[in-house]
């Protein structure tokens, strides 16, 4: 782990303005970066990464997309304002409209069937990932919560605006698209801010516990491009047709 300050109050305290989410990234590294310069986002936005890999890649990130949609429902629940209940709820007509009609326009030109992407094998580290998302939102409150939300969706907006050119094919294009378009970028900046507040706030002890679970978060998502490299997640396992 990075040698950032060890609690919150250490970091803020020679920082005007001190941001709580600031110190989780800071204490993050270097997962951090390793996943917002994995060599998948450089290959994905030079439009070199292979077929297969993607294809394995969107298979996986589909099966996580229905617990990111439950996390993102159970956070509409603990919101402590309307405001803030109505801008996760736009967010969840996103994921369920615009992102998942890309996932199935993607799926049918890269030759991935329903029955392949409706009922995955699950790879060991979206399991993972799956399972921390569901513990933070059914153990812990509002913060916890957003300790797992925060980072899976700040990292995509790291890599995915670092892009200078899109990439030529659709399925690239849209997808950085989708992760660096001005409407996502307000709204990490807002979850950012809704964190800020809420760790800030925390007792010491809590703050430990998100800074955790943000942690943990940031780990995963390297380890969920490193995964896609892996032939042994091809859905159809060698023995029958994507």
């Amino acid at each position: 782990m990075t040698d950032a300050a060890g609690t919150f109050a250490a970091y803020a305290d020679d920082r005007e303005d001190a941001r709580f989410t600031d110190w989780l990234r800071a204490r993050s590294e270097p997962g951090w970066t390793e996943a917002t310069t994995h060599r998948f986002v450089r290959e994905l936005g030079g439009g070199d990464l292979s077929e297969e890999v993607f294809r394995r890649y969107l298979v996986q990130d589909y099966a996580f997309l229905e617990t990111g949609v439950g996390a993102f429902g159970h956070a509409v629940g603990q919101a402590p304002t309307m405001d803030a209940k109505s801008r996760l709820a736009g967010f969840l007509a996103t994921l369920t409209g615009d992102e998942n009609d890309y996932f199935e326009r993607a799926f049918e030109t890269l030759g991935v069937s329903e029955s392949t992407y409706g009922d995955p094998e699950v790879a060991p580290t979206t399991a993972a990932f799956r399972d921390l998302l569901e513990r933070a939102a059914r153990e812990g409150g509002y913060a916890e919560t957003l300790a797992v939300l925060v980072p899976a969706e700040w990292v995509y907006r790291a890599w995915a605006t670092a892009i200078e050119k899109p990439p030529d094919r659709f399925y690239f294009a849209e997808w950085v698209d989708l992760h660096a378009v001005d409407d996502f970028r307000e709204f990490v900046a807002w979850l950012r801010a809704e964190l800020d507040r809420e760790g800030a706030a925390a007792s010491q002890r809590r703050q430990r516990r998100i800074e955790r679970l943000f942690v943990r978060t940031v780990e995963l998502e390297a380890a969920f491009f490193e995964a896609a490299y892996d032939p042994a997640l091809d859905p159809a396992g060698g023995d029958r047709p994507w």
